[in-house]
C-alpha cells in the first residue's frame, strides 16, 4: 500500500522514484485535467461548493433537472436523476424493490451498491436463472453490473439472453461503463432496452467515466418519478450542482478525451503480447489478472497498477491494468515492452 499527498496523475512519486500508474478508474482523466478544473472552478463560483438541501425543498435550482434531462438523452433513456453518489444511487432502487411483492436476485460479482448483504449473490448463473424460472410467485428483480471485471456481461449479455425478461425487472450498474462505452458514452442502457425487459434501471457512479462526485439513475419516466418520492431521495442531499453543471460545459471535452482513450486502447492491444494473461472485455479499458508476481514484476519496473483486496480484506486479490485518457503512447509503450518481457520468460509466469 502506498499512501500519496495529491491525485494520481499517469505518474505518481513516492520517496521520490517516479512511477507510471496505470490503475484507478479515471478512465478520461478528468480530474486533472486542466481544461476540466478550470470549467468545474468556474461552475463551483456559480453554484457554490456544495449544496446541503433536498431536492424536494421549496426553492430549487435549475441545474439538476437540465442535467438530468442532458444525462437521459444522451444515455438514450425516458428519464434520468442524480443523487450525490453511485452507491447512493445503487441504495436508493434495492431499497425501492425491498417490499413484498418483489423477488430480488444478485448475479454473481455484483458490485455491492446494489445489495443488501453479500449473501444474496447467487455463485453461477446456471444456478441464477434455473431459480428465476422456477419462482413465479412475486416480480422477479434481477442485478448485476454491466462491466463485471469477469468477462460475463458487457458487451454481449449472453446470459441475459437465456431468462425471460419480459417478467423481469433489470437493474445494471453500469459505473464503470457509463461515459466510455456505448453511443456517445451513453453505457449500455440502448442494448440493454433492446432485449426487451419488464422494466429497466440503470444505475451508476459518475465519478468513473465523467469525472465527478455524483451517481444516476435511468428508466422510464413513471419509475424515475416513483423513486423520486420517496423519503429515501426526498431525505437525501444531492449531488453539488457545480459537478453537474461540469458534465454538460465539458461535453466537447469529454467526447474528445473517449477519442484519445480508444486509441490509447488500441495502441496496447497491438503491442502487447500474452493477452490470455488478461480477462477485458472489447472496448474497456480494463484489463484484469490474477497474477502476484506479474504486479510484483511491473512495480520492480516502475509501474503500479490496481493490487488490492476488494471490498474487503477477506475477498479476493484484484489486480487490473488500467489505460487513461492522460496516458502517452511512450507510457503504453513502456508498459508494453515490460509485460511482454515478462510474458516471454516462462519461469515468471508460474
Amino acid at each position: 500500500m502506498f499512501t500519496i499527498d495529491e491525485f494520481p496523475d499517469r505518474t505518481i512519486a513516492i520517496d521520490g522514484k517516479e512511477y507510471l500508474y496505470f490503475g484507478g478508474t479515471s478512465y478520461l482523466g478528468l480530474q486533472t485535467d486542466a481544461e476540466f478544473q478550470s470549467v468545474f472552478i468556474n461552475n463551483i463560483k456559480k453554484y457554490g461548493i456544495a449544496y446541503s438541501a433536498s431536492r424536494k425543498s421549496n426553492i430549487r435550482i435549475s441545474i439538476f433537472d437540465e442535467v438530468d434531462a442532458y444525462l437521459a438523452e444522451i444515455v438514450g433513456s425516458e428519464a434520468c436523476v442524480t443523487m450525490s453518489s453511485g452507491y447512493l444511487a445503487g441504495q436508493l432502487v434495492c431499497n425501492y424493490f425491498s417490499q413484498p411483492g418483489y423477488q430480488l436476485y444478485y448475479a454473481p460479482h455484483t458490485h455491492s451498491a446494489l445489495l443488501r448483504n453479500q449473501q444474496e449473490l447467487f455463485q453461477s448463473w446456471t444456478e441464477l436463472e434455473n431459480a428465476i424460472k422456477q419462482d413465479s410467485n412475486k416480480t422477479a428483480v434481477l442485478f448485476l453490473d454491466s462491466i463485471d471485471f469477469h468477462g460475463d456481461n458487457y458487451p454481449d449479455y449472453n446470459f441475459l439472453k437465456n431468462l425471460p425478461l419480459q417478467n423481469v425487472i433489470l437493474v445494471v450498474d453500469d459505473s464503470h461503463g457509463i461515459g466510455i462505452t456505448g453511443k456517445n458514452g451513453g453505457g449500455s442502457f440502448r442494448l440493454l432496452q433492446s432485449l426487451q425487459p419488464k422494466e429497466l434501471l440503470v444505475s451508476c457512479s459518475l465519478g468513473k467515466g465523467f469525472g465527478i462526485q455524483a451517481g444516476a439513475i435511468f428508466s422510464s419516466t413513471n419509475m424515475i418519478n416513483a423513486l423520486k418520492n420517496t423519503q429515501f431521495f426526498g431525505g437525501a442531499s444531492p449531488a453539488t450542482p457545480a459537478s453537474l453543471a461540469s458534465i454538460r460545459d465539458a461535453s466537447s471535452l469529454i467526447a474528445t478525451k473517449r477519442i484519445q482513450l480508444a486509441e490509447n486502447m488500441d495502441l496496447f492491444l497491438k503491442n502487447v503480447s500474452g493477452r490470455s494473461l488478461f480477462v477485458y472485455a472489447e472496448g474497456h479499458p480494463t484489463f484484469n489478472f490474477q497474477n502476484e508476481i506479474l504486479a510484483n514484476y511491473l512495480e520492480e519496473n516502475c509501474i503500479l497498477v490496481t493490487n488490492f483486496r476488494y471490498p474487503t480484506e477477506n475477498d479476493s486479490l484484484m489486480s487490473r491494468i488500467v489505460i487513461s485518457a492522460s496516458h502517452t503512447n511512450e507510457d503504453i509503450l513502456k508498459l508494453c515492452t515490460i509485460l511482454n518481457s515478462h510474458s516471454s520468460n516462462p519461469q515468471q509466469l508460474l
